[in-house]
């Protein structure tokens, strides 16, 4: 096993499942991944604009890039991305569950249908994506299962409830997936990333100047930042990596201690 987690020894020519990989924190991971040398599925639903973007980068990384239009929310459709990531590259070494959705409303006014979607995009892709990655990593000896959640799985943000209960299923998934799959040297864990500084930042004070948003994010944060997506993507990477074999079902927190102070 290389002693670098990030040697091109090991990711060169492998196969990496993205969902939601068109801009973003997925866009980041999708990179990241091609400059390491891995071909790259990149999956959007709405978006196809980034997306494309994203499949000339990772091309111009000297890269093979799968563009997918998938609503993985949709059974069908994530049957089809699966598909499609076997014909045309014959296995799959990395999938990595970014895509994310839901309706930010009280718990008093959510309703069925806002619970629907948002476990359907956020939950259930890991659960029925993994049945499908399973064999095509087990053709190559084994892979690695990375899913991307939220500090909202275990505190209470405003309006948040559909979305926190989803990633709190997804950490769930999370380490059932991990212990029934690590026989098959498959690795499953998951990131819980902070305030990332993203263009999602805006949905949450629509009101506001981006600067003032992101001004009012880091302050919150005792490192006085903001996460920055390429460090997300490089610890995605680590735990597709030989370096963390050991490091089985376990969600890893990177926020810059976002999640660690009482409120004030």
């Amino acid at each position: 096993m290389p002693d670098d987690f990030s040697s091109r020894s090991f990711f060169t020519d492998k196969i990496a499942l993205i969902t939601g990989s068109g801009r973003g924190i997925g866009k980041a991971i999708a990179l990241h991944f091609a400059r390491l040398g891995v071909d790259v599925v990149i999956n959007f639903f709405r978006n196809r604009a980034p997306a494309e973007e994203t499949a000339r980068a990772v091309e111009a990384l000297g890269r093979r890039a799968l563009l997918v239009k998938a609503d993985i929310g949709d059974l069908n459709q994530l049957d089809q991305l699966f598909s499609l990531t076997e014909q045309t590259f014959g296995g799959l070494d990395f999938y990595i569950h970014n895509a994310a959705s839901g309706y930010n409303r009280p718990a008093m006014e959510q309703k069925p249908k806002g619970w629907e979607w948002t476990m359907n995009i956020n939950a259930r892709p890991l659960l029925f994506g993994a049945q499908k990655a399973v064999p095509l990593m087990e053709k190559r000896g084994g892979g690695a299962i990375v899913s991307i959640t939220s500090a909202g799985s275990t505190r209470v943000l405003p309006d948040y409830v559909v979305v926190g209960a989803s990633k709190a299923a997804l950490e769930a998934l999370t380490r059932y997936l991990a212990v029934e799959l690590i026989s098959k040297n498959i690795l499953v864990n998951a990131i819980s990333p902070g305030v990332v500084a993203t263009d999602a930042l805006t949905h949450f004070a629509a009101m506001e100047s981006k600067e003032n948003i992101l001004n009012k994010f880091i302050e919150l944060v005792p490192a006085r930042r903001l996460v920055d997506p390429e460090e997300v993507a490089e610890l995605a990477a680590f735990l597709c990596s030989p370096a963390a074999r050991s490091i089985v079902g376990q969600t890893i927190v990177v926020d810059g201690g976002f999640s660690l102070p009482m409120p004030r």
